[in-house]
């Protein structure tokens, strides 16, 4: 063998094996026989090449490279260089998440799948926010609020702004230095007002002991009324009350029957018209007697007098008049 072909061999030799040990660096075995799989994120911030693919919590895979693709929105392809032995199909899912510490991975979910890759296939990509992804996109808004602030607090603070604050910290002092004198030269008062504070606390203190006390007289008159024979006499009373409602309903029967005494006596009107005809004759009497006493009452002072007649008219009940003539012996003689 000649010595150029020698050189050759060897120059290809050396090509190889920096391109093999130059894959092999960046995380890609050249001789591997792994499948590769494809999937398309929006963006891969802090992805590189070599990353790890891991399938409940174990590497089953790297990230082999990624290809931006201009004529599809600036969109990222990655593939992924997964194990052999790995099955993946059309219900997997490759989810791009971080760590706080920036490094990105991608985590591949497995389901029933309805077809079985065999390599080449893409991927359901999920582009998975994780807590240094929220972090972030929470603390760029705030910091960037907390810098504009801080250019407005010190384009705030001029020279006048700062003299108008230390006036207002000399004041504060001053009023401050004012108070404590005011204390100072009230402090005999403030301590009497703490004595008669004292002094209220013990007077309430006492105040409920007498309270606590007559909550326990309440407690025992409870305990007394709850002990007392109340039953027995509120069904006595009971009693009562049903007895004398009896009572009233057999007056009130008695009141209202016609054949009774007493119905008779309220709504039998012959003793009314009775009584009105004897006080109308008694009135037509006295009426006569007023007017011709002599008729009734005789006098004689020298001897007996003589027999005289007596006229009497009698008023009946149905309103007729009877006019009757009585015989009236002379009374004796007064002497």
């Amino acid at each position: 063998m000649s010595k150029e072909v020698k050189v050759a061999l060897l120059t290809i030799v050396s090509i190889a094996s920096l391109v093999i040990g130059y894959n092999f660096l960046r995380g890609s075995n050249v001789l591997s026989s792994d499948n590769t799989y494809y999937a398309t994120y929006p963006r891969v911030d802090g992805l590189n090449v070599g990353a790890l693919v891991i399938l409940n919590g174990i590497k089953v895979g790297q990230v082999k490279s990624m290809e931006l693709q201009p004529t599809k929105g600036n969109t990222v392809r990655v593939a992924l260089e997964l194990n052999k032995d790995v099955v993946v199909g059309d219900s997997t899912t490759a989810s791009l998440g971080g760590s706080l510490l920036g490094s990105k991975a991608i985590t591949l979910t497995l389901g029933r799948n309805s077809r079985q890759y065999t390599g080449g296939e893409e991927l359901r990509a999920i582009a998975a926010t994780g807590i240094a992804d929220a972090f972030q996109a929470r603390a760029l808004p705030v910091l960037t609020t907390i810098d504009s602030t801080l250019t407005r607090v010190n384009g705030f603070l001029n020279k006048d702004a700062q003299t108008n604050i230390q006036q207002t910290l000399v004041g504060a002092r001053a009023s401050t230095e004012a108070l404590q004198k005011l204390i100072t030269a009230n402090q005999a008062n403030i301590n009497q007002i703490t004595r008669n504070l004292a002094q209220m606390s013990s007077a309430l203190n006492k105040t409920t002991n007498k309270l606590d006390k007559i909550a326990a007289n309440f407690s025992q008159l409870s305990d007394s009324l709850k002990a007392a024979p109340v039953g027995p006499a509120l069904r006595r009373l009971n009693a009562t009350m049903t007895d004398a409602q009896t009572t009233v309903v057999s007056l009130n029967k008695a009141l209202n029957d016609n054949t009774g005494s007493m119905g008779k006596l309220l709504h039998d009107s012959t003793l009314y018209n009775n009584l009105a005809a004897t006080t109308a004759s008694s009135n037509d009497l006295l009426v006569d007697l007023k007017a011709n006493p002599k008729r009734y009452v005789h006098f004689s002072l020298f001897g007996g007098g003589k027999d005289k007649s007596k006229v009497e008219t009698t008023k009946k009940p149905d309103g007729t008049t009877t006019t009757e003539v009585k015989k009236v012996e002379a009374t004796p003689t007064v002497r």
